[in-house]
């Protein structure tokens, strides 16, 4: 079959030439990558004029070494360096990851240790109450207003709004399927598949689709097709047929048409952090390290979770008070649900909850098993009649789970994990899905901030597994915080 006869079904409605789309592309990107340097020049200006009213009240302190009214733009421009010089503004980490957190954190803290080091050395006054108070606002509104660019740079690529790149995938048909899967389940990454190139042998006499995204060529002829559709990026994924020295010759034939080449690898859902690129003998070693769930970043988490608990619990009790109160008034039943939930290695655990249904909910539930709205092991129904009034007002808001904090002051629990499964669900266990049982399960986690019960059985585990995979404390402050607005949204909530 000839190139033109699979490109049919695209080369009736041509598109913009990858130079051009990549150009537009590339000219938003500079843009946004302005915005934020407006944006954090704002903020550490912002930090400065506050940590200087807050220590001095405005007025000049006596005996200072150096005028702050120079100090100040001083200290402005030598962040802005700061963030330069760590990369915080490379479009590679803009809007992915936490990386970008991580590097402002870490530019804003190696800043204020030069500047530190430097006033000992020099015996510079520089009062420590000013310092303290400026890198701590600042470090936290730019790490404030990076998310919130974010999620405005999130919402405009899942409109499709020119800012994502226009994507031909190419590898087997297996690994293409899973590929586009992935890159559209998660439109907010700016990938937007724009079609498929799949081995010769599995060509079909007529134009084709793999899901609802076009075949167009075949490994003979990737420059041409990536041309003819617009693509601005040609990924590719595992294929026994694209050897290292086809995929040199392609890098070689993609030169100066204004196509990025991107390789995704076979394995999936690892972070960052854990995948370091070496290369050896001339080949790009992807060394990925092994899950951490143990050591001295777990013993932190675990006493993190513990002092947050009591706090939080110490702080609460006048709430937890008055929903007891409202619990009792509203229907007849003890104030808290006990419930035999499996913990860390499949230990067995009483998860505490306040009491949101029927006292005989368990009774009625074979009745409404006909009802469920949810595939896998679970059962979930938008408009249960078991729940109460007062129980309905909980869960929107989440305040039934509250009393899961003394579970995680018992150490049966984390603030951030998977899930807490029932019993009857890990009976029913393979061996994938059991990993969840490698870490304590959460409050809250990657399963609440992306949308509760709203989630199919097969995208609540896959989250889970990725939490386990890739756990870390940064990770863990970032679900706390989307916990907020997830609750607030009260989004998957009944």
């Amino acid at each position: 079959m000839t190139s033109a006869t699979l490109l049919s079904p695209v080369a009736t409605h041509p598109d913009l030439a990858p130079a051009a789309t990549a150009a537009i592309l590339h000219n938003r990107q500079r843009a946004y990558v302005r915005r934020i340097v407006v944006l954090d020049s704002a903020i550490l200006v912002l930090a400065v004029l506050g940590g200087y009213l807050a220590r001095f009240g405005g007025g000049e302190p006596r005996g200072a070494q150096l005028p702050y009214l120079l100090m100040g733009p001083g200290l402005v421009l030598a962040w802005l360096i700061s963030l330069r010089l760590l990369r915080c503004y490379d479009d590679r980490v803009l809007g992915y990851g936490a990386d970008e957190y991580r590097r402002v954190s870490s530019a804003s803290m190696r800043l204020a240790g030069a500047i530190a080091i430097a006033g000992y050395i020099g015996n510079i006054g520089i009062a420590r109450g000013f310092l303290g108070i400026t890198f701590a606002a600042g470090t936290v509104g730019l790490v404030a207003a990076r998310f919130a660019a974010r999620k405005q740079l999130h919402r405009a690529r899942s409109r499709g709004a020119g800012w994502s790149r226009r994507v031909l995938v190419v590898g087997d048909t297996p690994h293409v399927l899973e590929l586009v899967h992935t890159l559209k389940r998660e439109p907010y990454a700016g990938y937007r598949v724009v079609g498929t190139c799949i081995p010769d042998a599995l060509l079909a006499p007529v134009p084709q689709r793999l899901g609802d995204v076009p075949v167009v060529g075949s490994f003979r002829n990737i420059p041409d097709v990536a041309t003819a559709v617009g693509a601005d990026t040609v990924a590719v994924t595992a294929s026994g047929e694209l050897t290292a020295t086809r995929l040199r010759r392609l890098g070689w034939q993609l030169e100066g048409t204004g196509i990025d080449l991107v390789l995704a690898p076979a394995l999936t859902d690892v972070a960052g952090p854990r995948i370091h690129t070496r290369p050896v003998a001339g080949l790009p070693l992807i060394h990925v390290e092994a899950p951490e769930f143990r050591g001295a970043r777990k013993f932190v988490k675990g006493f993190v979770d513990r002092a947050v608990s009591f706090v939080a619990l110490t702080l609460a009790l006048p709430v937890l008070g008055i929903i007891a109160l409202a619990i009792k008034i509203d229907s007849r039943g003890p104030v808290l649900f006990r419930q035999i939930r499996v913990g860390q290695g499949g230990q067995p655990f009483h998860v505490y909850k306040f009491r949101t249904m029927v006292v005989n909910a368990d009774e009625l539930l074979a009745k409404l098993a006909a009802q469920n709205e949810t595939d896998g092991l679970m059962f979930k129904m938008r408009d249960d009649p078991r729940v109460t009034r007062v129980g309905r007002f909980l869960r929107k808001w989440s305040l039934d789970e509250l009393p899961q904090l003394a579970n995680v002051l018992f150490g049966d629990m984390s603030l951030v994990g998977p899930r807490p499964p029932l019993p009857s669900e890990v009976a029913r266990y393979d061996g994938d899905v059991a990993r969840r049982l490698l870490v304590k399960p959460g409050m809250t986690g990657l399963w609440q901030v992306s949308g509760r019960s709203d989630l199919s059985w097969e995208d609540g585990i896959r989250l889970d597994l990725y939490y386990v995979e890739n756990w870390s404390l940064a990770a863990d402050l970032t679900i706390l915080w989307k916990t907020f607005g997830a609750v607030i949204l009260s989004r998957g909530a009944y």
